[in-house]
């Protein structure tokens, strides 16, 4: 398929905040914990479903930490060999979705970030977001006004939030300060 056939079956919609959200994530967090190794690895719900009460995609982003003694290689293979597909990897990256069919959408989403420990500037966005409702809401119109201009475009909606998401992110690495660095 080409990417604009991609996109029409798989559109950004949006709906209310859904508490069943959080268990979704939970109940994937316990999934990942059962094949991944253990130690020293960090898993966290990230993403506009991790924000308290705004519309988002239903959509579960995870973003998983791995220390740098790991192979990331070897952690993508876990992946893999456990439904995820990769769809994007450098170096020091690498994404993976689950949940998306011939048909579209399954029931439940998951869009996994795989990262080495510290590359986790999600974590102060999410918080900084949640500490701050009234910056909450305005990140919510953001993405609602943009919704069906960018339905069939995931890049053009991405890149229409980057000012607001990079700008918010900075404000929370100063307010935070060192809260997520690690190693």
């Amino acid at each position: 398929m080409t990417l604009e056939e991609l996109w029409e079956l798989f559109p950004i919609f949006l709906t209310e905040h859904k508490e069943t959200w959080n268990k979704w994530y939970e109940n994937e967090q316990i999934r990942l914990n059962s094949f991944l190794p253990a130690e020293n690895i960090i898993i966290n719900h990230v993403g506009s479903t991790a924000i308290n009460g705004i519309w988002a995609k239903p959509i579960i982003d995870i973003l998983v930490e791995i220390p740098k003694s790991l192979s990331i290689d070897k952690v993508k293979e876990l992946l893999v060999c456990n439904g995820y597909i990769c769809m994007s990897e450098n170096k020091d990256r690498k994404s993976f979705n689950c949940g998306y069919t011939s048909e579209g959408f399954a029931e439940k989403v998951f869009h996994l970030h795989l990262r080495y420990e510290g590359d986790n500037d999600e974590l102060y966005f999410r918080d900084y977001m949640n500490e701050n409702p009234l910056l909450a809401k305005q990140y919510e119109e953001l993405k609602l006004s943009l919704w069906k201009k960018f339905e069939h475009d995931r890049d053009g909606y991405t890149s229409a939030k980057a000012n607001f998401v990079i700008e918010q992110t900075q404000n929370a690495k100063e307010y935070y300060g060192q809260k997520y660095r690690r190693g």
